[in-house]
């Protein structure tokens, strides 16, 4: 069976809930060019571990293709009594040896990575019991005297302590956004009541992202207990909105809430409270077991490969005296964090639920006190129809700007609400700054909910200030604006910022909110939409992948959107299993491309007999998409065919993913208590004077943080010319992208996940998931 160079073997054991073999797809990817050893699959969890046989099977590069758009586990989960006891983990460590395995990645839960430690913990111990039995000899024994455990966690929940997101949690949400998107149609058409319960016994997280992003009109959750007299409030706040006019309630509540008093409060009690003090005609839908199915999302696709892939290099460095440990999501970075540590915190936050510690449970979480009441409140809530804590001297306007984004509603929503609770004055602005020169600037009346319309609430145009810049300072002027937030690209705040000199009306506090499918902006790790963007061209991607399955020997060519920048092309290639993917950021020769079509001749002998490359649309001057076509199609004459797919705009509309929603509702909530922060700051003597470099920023995630940056330091950092920040974040996941399309490559340039400590500080950093 051969070895590697420590004579060791690999598995790879799939336990728990949320079933996600990416990580597994990306372990064996990674490992098996890159060290002989052999890989292993432990098939049905711990299950299989206990029972040997036939259940631990090797692995080899076809066992994970074409299964990159598959929901589920291919390798299988099983809860397992037998393996919380001791006789259970004896016979799983007497089946590990006799496949010649020490390195174990466990993907699961808090509980599956529990009972891994505990039996990395017991290893030596069990190894001394099978030699005492005879099972094992001692030069056996000595030989695989040390086992390294790597965890992944699984779970739609998103109640691991640790990460910023579990493997899972984004397939689930869009699921759930799925069918509110259903029912909100029915709702509206019938005048109805919906009273949806989602999964979430201990955690509330996917009931809380939900209802940002839907625009729910109440929420429960278990780590936030409502007040006493809940029941009067939640009617009142319904029946306001029904009397201005609305058609539609949506009330979300997470299958573990409980009041105050720890009782449980179930969604037939809600529909029934509804009905009889309201008369409301209301419906309750329970989402069940539907959350855990369906294709999984880009976001998951990419965390889980990202995941794997540190997995295997976690193990690869593995030593005796290495702790176990968990590979976990720090904003856009794999870390690694010590095992225990994570599941400790884990089990203290239920701990201070049981004893109704509910303040310190939402921390332990991860919430950072004191930033999470308000936004939340006056975002789920309709704020529109409650005075303001107080009345401000303040007028801010918002408009958008540039080429439609997904989640701009999110955002402009949210932003509206929260300038209206501040006790602001807010106006819209339709047309971008064209429609600013030309007075098109309104009172705020928004009304829409969740931002997950399609179209915009706010119509948008690509004009930039500096054409009409006069009459844009004239109706700053006119309608007194002290304060301007802009969504889409940042270039327009730029020109503001720099004809402060020269017009003083423009000494004003302004934010951009990043929103463009390219994700080109500096300052931020995501822009606005690009995450929809991503999904919209994976799917059609797995379409043309799906249509290649009745056809041998097939090579498409898909061109995606994206300017000058590559990230669509990288992270859809990386969703999909590309076997290429052209960017301009990464240049390419014809050699590079010579090679590219020798690595699918090779491809075409297997039983893989088909191809995706993708190329981003501005790449290369000359090496157009054709130019690849003709290419391709000359050199596989006889091998293979070519198609050509051009995703065009398609890649800028559908619903706005959970992601751009939750992340556009956050984005509008920091930018306007930033901007009434700032207000604050430069009222003086009656008038707002701003001109200070950090008086004008653009609102981001940087890492894990949501942080603001002046649009003039970000203009040094910037290519205007080809509309791109110098430097990127993304282009290390090219090294991925390659590996994972089987080319042999060096991994020097990898840099591994450093080890870093779980915390209760580095909890309170408030994510900027």
């Amino acid at each position: 069976m051969g070895g590697s160079a420590s004579g060791k073997r690999w598995v790879i054991s799939r336990t728990g809930a949320a079933g996600l073999w990416l990580a597994g797809q990306a372990l064996l990817q990674r490992g098996s060019p890159f060290t002989s050893a052999p890989l292993l699959f432990c098939l049905q969890g711990y299950e299989g571990l206990v029972e040997g046989g036939e259940n631990i099977k090797r692995a080899n590069w076809l066992s994970v293709s074409n299964i990159i758009q598959l929901g589920g586990t291919i390798i299988g989960s099983a809860r397992c009594k037998a393996f919380t006891t001791r006789e259970g983990r004896l016979l799983a460590a007497c089946n590990l040896v006799q496949h010649g395995i020490t390195n174990l990645c466990v993907i699961g839960g808090d509980g599956s990575l529990t009972g891994a430690n505990i039996f990395r913990t017991e290893w030596g111990g069990l190894l001394e019991e099978l030699v005492k039995d005879g099972k094992i000899t001692e030069e056996v024994a000595k030989k695989y005297c040390h086992l390294n455990i790597v965890g992944l966690v699984g779970s739609i929940d998103n109640d691991f302590c640790g990460t910023d997101m579990t493997i899972g949690t984004d397939s689930a949400l869009h699921r759930i956004m799925e069918v509110i998107d259903a029912i909100t149609t029915t709702a509206q058409s019938h005048q109805r009541t919906f009273v949806l319960e989602v999964m979430g016994r201990h955690c509330g997280y996917l009931a809380l992202v939900s209802a940002l992003a839907s625009g729910a009109d109440w929420l429960f959750i278990p780590e936030a207990p409502p007040e006493d007299g809940w029941e009067d409030f939640m009617c009142a706040r319904l029946g306001e909105t029904r009397s201005r006019g609305s058609r539609l309630n949506i009330i979300i509540i997470a299958e573990g809430a409980i009041d105050r008093n720890g009782k449980p409060i179930s969604s037939s009690y809600v529909k029934d409270l509804v009905v009889q003090r309201l008369g409301f005609d209301t419906r309750v839908t329970v989402l069940g077991h539907v959350q855990r199915g369906g294709t999984p999302s880009a976001f998951d696709r990419v965390l889980s490969s990202k995941m794997g892939m540190e997995a295997v290099m976690a193990l690869l460095e593995a030593t005796p005296d290495t702790p176990a440990c968990v590979v976990s999501l720090s904003g856009n970075q794999s870390v690694r964090l010590p095992l225990m540590e994570c599941v400790q915190v884990t089990k203290e936050v239920q701990k201070a639920m049981d004893e109704k510690r509910f303040e310190e449970a939402i921390q332990l979480r991860g919430s950072a006190p004191g930033t999470r009441a308000l936004p939340a409140a006056a975002v789920c809530a309709d704020w529109c129809c409650l005075s303001p804590f107080r009345q401000t001297h303040f007028s801010l306007a918002i408009l958008n700007v540039g080429a439609p984004a997904a989640g701009m509603n999110a955002a402009v929503r949210s932003a509206v609400r929260i300038g209206i609770s501040q006790g602001h004055t807010v106006y819209v602005v339709n047309d971008g700054f064209e429609g600013l020169s030309k007075g098109q600037v309104h009172l705020s009346c928004l009304t829409a909910a969740g931002g997950r319309h399609r179209h915009l609430l706010l119509s948008l145009h690509r004009t930039l200030p500096k054409t009409s810049m006069e009459k844009i300072v004239e109706n700053v002027r006119k309608f007194n604006i002290h304060g301007l937030l802009v969504v889409g690209g940042f270039e327009g705040g730029v020109q503001l910022v720099e004809a402060r000199g020269q017009y003083e009306e423009l000494c004003i506090v302004m934010c951009v909110i990043p929103a463009t499918i390219s994700n080109n902006v500096p300052g931020t790790d995501f822009s606005l939409g690009c995450d929809t963007a991503v999904n919209a061209a994976m799917e059609s991607c797995d379409r043309i992948k799906q249509s290649a399955s009745g056809t041998k020997r097939r090579v498409f060519i898909v061109e995606t959107m994206g300017g000058y920048c590559g990230y669509l092309s990288t992270v859809t290639g990386i969703a999909v299993g590309a076997d290429a993917a052209y960017v301009y950021e990464d240049p390419f020769t014809i050699h590079d491309l010579k090679a590219n079509v020798e690595h699918l001749t090779e491809k075409m002998k297997t039983d893989i007999q088909r191809g995706l490359v993708l190329r981003n649309e501005k790449c290369h001057e000359h090496y157009t998409t054709e130019f690849l076509y003709n290419l391709y199609s000359s050199e596989g004459r006889g091998i293979f065919d070519c198609r050509i797919n051009v995703l065009g705009h398609l890649q800028q509309g559908g619903a706005p993913t959970p992601f751009d929603r939750n992340y556009g509702t956050k984005l509008g909530v920091k930018a306007m208590l930033w901007m009434s922060e700032k207000l604050q700051e430069a009222y003086r003597k009656g008038r707002v004077f701003a001109n200070s470099a950090d008086s004008a920023c653009v609102i981001g995630l940087r890492k894990k943080t949501v942080a603001f940056s002046p649009v003039t330091e970000l203009k040094k950092v910037t290519d205007f010319e080809h509309r791109l920040p110098q430097e990127q974040w993304w282009l290390n996941l090219r090294l991925m992208l390659k590996m994972l399309a089987n080319y042999q490559i060096s991994l020097t340039e990898y840099i591994s996940g450093k080890m870093e400590h779980v915390t209760r500080r580095t909890l309170s950093i408030e994510k900027g998931f």
